[in-house]
């Protein structure tokens, strides 16, 4: 199926691509100011369990937040793949176009409103969905 939205047009994909890449960006950037915060972080030797404690507390912070934006990194990624072979705004779940508000909100979003929130109960229920699902939460 070929990206359209609901008029029958092509989304501005350029727009988009540029708004993707430079989401992009900004994650490689945040990441690398992270991970020199924890180098320099690692520099200083605890002095008591109090010192240590807080360390730990902070390294679990950085690799939380790491994991969050990896998963963010590659949902942009996938989006630019989908711009590549044109299937950007188009829901992987339905196969219907996604709105333009919702790219507008969520520009690496893979599925329609709809969707997403079927997807979402399904998580609430306890039932086990694939990490291309969960990605829009």
């Amino acid at each position: 199926m070929k990206t359209v939205n609901k008029n029958g047009q092509k989304p501005n994909l350029a727009r988009y691509r540029k708004v993707l890449e430079a989401k992009a960006e900004e994650v490689r950037r945040s990441m690398s100011a992270q991970k020199a915060a924890q180098v320099v972080a690692r520099l200083d030797v605890p002095s008591d369990e109090g010192d240590l404690s807080q360390q730990h507390h902070e390294e679990w912070i950085f690799l939380n937040r790491n994991t969050i934006d990896m998963k963010l990194l590659r949902e942009v990624s996938d989006a630019l793949h989908r711009i590549d072979h044109d299937h950007y705004g188009i829901c992987l779940e339905c196969d219907e176009p996604i709105s333009a508000k919702r790219l507008e909100a969520v520009p690496w979003a893979r599925y329609c409103v709809a969707c997403q929130e079927r997807i979402a109960a399904r998580i609430a229920e306890g039932e086990v969905i694939d990490e291309y699902q969960q990605a829009d939460r």
